[in-house]
């Protein structure tokens, strides 16, 4: 798996240790994780725990997240990556986040637009996968602008928070 792509203003980086306290800053803001299937971080403990999960997840080659840099300040603005690789079916799911500070710049479309073209060059996979609570309209058109298609919404399917919640399930397939 590749541990850096390059796009025109972004840097995708495979997160390492020493990103915490910059991803803490992201996870630990109520607004950035509202959507999110993860509790607001409260202390930078947690962001090492969850680089070192994702990490043991990538060592497996079962996921793989990057933390997104912008080049021009050399600052981590969110993260990204494929939250499940099933090479059996030659498929991943995507997730993403920006911190609040570089919403409404396109970085998300950006990043997931290079996530994509990895998937579907270096990596043949046949479909990418989205899932996105229906109110994360901010998610939604992301998605829309990469022509992913909007497949359903699966009903109560997931815990966050102790509640059930909705998801909607968005797809590209390398056909599209």
């Amino acid at each position: 798996m590749i541990t850096e792509l390059r796009t025109k203003r972004l840097l995708l980086r495979k997160m390492k240790a020493a990103d915490s306290a910059s991803l803490f800053a992201i996870w630990s803001d109520p607004e950035v994780t509202k959507y999110m299937n993860i509790n607001c971080f409260t202390n930078e403990t947690q962001a090492k725990e969850m680089i070192e999960l994702l990490d043991n997840l990538s060592q497996e080659n079962k996921a793989v997240r990057y933390s997104i840099i912008e080049l021009e300040s050399n600052k981590i603005i969110g993260s990204c990556g494929y939250n499940s690789l099933d090479s059996d079916h030659s498929k991943a799911e995507i997730g993403y986040d920006i911190s609040k500070a570089f919403w409404g710049k396109g970085y998300a479309t950006e990043a997931i637009s290079s996530l994509m073209d990895y998937a579907f060059t270096s990596l043949k996979l046949n479909r990418v996968e989205a899932k996105v609570v229906p109110e994360n309209i901010p998610s939604i058109k992301v998605l829309e602008k990469l022509n992913f298609t909007y497949e359903g919404t699966m009903r109560k399917c997931e815990k966050s928070n102790g509640k059930f919640m909705d998801l909607s399930i968005y797809s590209k397939l390398i056909t599209d």
